[in-house]
């Protein structure tokens, strides 16, 4: 086999001086054209219901919803508000002053400095904006600052868009896991991305580039693609794209 050492007894590099990262803790992330806060029931649910209306396919490759009322939509944020692991967002565009979707940090492993953003669901209003970039830019920069080392994505194998995004995002493809879970009575097969802290400075710099002023024109179109930048990072690419 290729790729493998030929020492008997491999063992991996060293890690000196890990000290685990620190959980999320309620953290206010704020950028340019987006801002994240804590998800709270109260405050979010019934403008995030409003965001969602009318467009079920948001809900396709969720374990969860649609909801069929604001009630039932506020029940469902309410038991998810201050929950540790999944820990969730609520989305703000700055652009339109709304809120227009959450995220989630979840599968949170200190020990191992893993941590994986999920629970992605992003309203129609603000899919393909720079505030939907600028959301997971901020959440891999808080998770990476904090000392994480591996940064995950995780997928619906037939969740293409989602795919095409984390590789956008610069997310290296990892595989699929077959038959991984049951979601809604159906088998999920589940597709697996990442980035590490090494590729973190060449990430932050393709983001920051993409997020600029200056990348786009007075009528808001980009003049580089993210894809092109963050395609100098990624180490695998989704053969299926």
């Amino acid at each position: 086999m290729t790729g493998l050492s030929s020492d008997p007894r491999p063992k991996g590099a060293a890690v000196p001086n890990w000290t685990p990262p620190p959980r999320p803790s309620g953290e206010i992330l704020t950028g340019t054209y987006a801002r994240l806060a804590p998800l709270s029931a109260e405050g979010h649910a019934a403008l995030l219901y409003r965001a969602y209306a009318e467009n079920d396919a948001v809900w396709d490759y969720m374990p969860y919803g649609p909801f069929s009322s604001a009630a039932q939509y506020y029940r469902w944020a309410r038991e998810h508000e201050g929950q540790t692991d999944p820990f969730f967002y609520a989305i703000r565009n700055l652009e339109s002053g709304a809120w227009e979707g959450v995220a989630s940090y979840l599968n949170i492993v200190p020990a191992g400095g893993s941590i994986e953003v999920g629970h992605i669901n992003f309203s129609p209003a603000l899919q393909r904006t720079r505030a939907a970039t600028e959301a997971i830019y901020l959440m891999m920069k808080w998770a990476f600052e904090a000392g994480y080392r591996r940064f995950e994505w995780k997928c619906d194998g037939l969740n293409r868009p989602s795919r095409r995004a984390a590789q956008r995002f610069g997310l290296s493809y990892e595989g699929v896991f077959r038959q991984a879970t049951v979601v809604k009575g159906r088998n999920r097969d589940t597709a697996w991305f990442a980035a590490i802290d090494s590729e973190w400075p060449a990430l932050k710099e393709a983001f920051e580039a993409w997020l600029s002023p200056a990348n786009f024109n007075a009528d808001g179109t980009q003049k580089e693609r993210l894809a092109d930048l963050t395609g100098l990072v990624r180490v695998a690419t989704d053969p299926t794209l």
